[in-house]
């Protein structure tokens, strides 16, 4: 049964609208804006709409309000589907995760204006919002049926690409949250050379913390990396007739590729926005495309039983 036409344009903007609350909070983070409110909140610098218009107030509010925003489509979003799709089982478990981590983003970025947070609590914001993303972008993939387009809803996956799967998603959660400590911490340009930190020397050790953020988050990029070209390996050797596996393996490896390089360049340009930002963009798209592959291993597991 096709889902009407609104639905699947509201499935479309919250998803498009959480995307941009991910990018809009990396945009306040990479351009020290985070008080460009100063510490008020939900008004801004005392006023509801703020008075003075500057840079950092623009940054901050925008985020603010597209945030505001986007809430609402995403509640709507989640009370139609539960309506619409009830029945299907991963929908009410999706909305309930896409509303909590939703608020619990607002709330650690709320709390961060009001009283300030360690630099290790707010690595946790963009996480956290990106589980939100994820959960939005599964209704919105539920909503188009892509399982039913792709035969993805009769998919069989081996005990072994199941479990590198969940680990792969899980272990990518943690480089997400070493890249997070890397920007909060002051740490993007400790190490000016890539991809060694001095004078492309392999054999020197970080000196200080900063330096053992910068490096810790370089070695857990190249773990992912070499585990991610394993498993895409293993999809196309052994999963040529299952399109939604053979190349949603293909995209994660495209995408981890082109996020490392987007690393780089943040390093070599020397914290150019918009090459940051591209940073933040694909690492968003390829935990997204783990959380369907994580989909994927349940549907499988219920096919198994069947």
């Amino acid at each position: 049964m096709q889902h009407s036409k609104y639905l699947k344009w509201l499935a479309v903007a919250a998803t498009v609208g959480m995307l941009l609350i991910l990018l809009g909070g990396a945009l306040v983070t990479k351009t020290d804006s985070g008080l460009g409110c100063g510490r008020n909140w939900p008004d801004c610098n005392g006023s509801l709409i703020p008075k003075e218009i500057t840079t950092e107030v623009l940054i901050e509010f925008s985020h603010r309000a597209v945030t505001g925003s986007v809430s609402i489509l995403i509640v709507l979003l989640v009370a139609w589907t539960w309506r619409a799709l009830g029945h299907i089982r991963e929908v009410k478990f999706l909305g309930i995760l896409a509303i909590f981590f939703l608020v619990a983003q607002a709330l650690i970025g709320a709390a961060q204006v009001l009283w300030g947070q360690g630099d290790f609590i707010l690595a946790l914001h963009f996480g956290i919002s990106l589980i939100s993303f994820a959960a939005v972008l599964l209704l919105a993939l539920i909503v188009f049926e892509v399982d039913r387009k792709f035969d993805a809803d009769k998919v069989y996956i081996g005990d072994k690409l199941k479990w590198h799967t969940i680990g792969v998603t899980l272990y990518s959660y943690f480089v997400v949250y070493t890249g997070a400590l890397v920007r909060h911490t002051d740490s993007s340009l400790v190490c000016p050379d890539w991809p060694f930190c001095r004078n492309g020397d392999p054999t020197a050790l970080p000196r200080n913390m900063y330096e053992w953020v910068q490096m810790g988050h370089r070695f857990a990029v190249l773990l992912i990396i070499i585990w991610i070209a394993y498993i895409t390996w293993h999809a196309v050797k052994h999963y040529k007739n299952q399109a939604a596996l053979y190349w949603g393996w293909i995209i994660a490896f495209g995408l981890v590729m082109v996020q490392a390089l987007a690393g780089m360049f943040v390093v070599m340009t020397r914290l150019n926005l918009f090459v940051s930002l591209l940073h933040s963009l694909f690492i968003s798209l390829l935990f997204g495309l783990f959380c369907y592959m994580i989909l994927l291993v349940s549907r499988s597991n219920l096919n198994q039983r069947k």
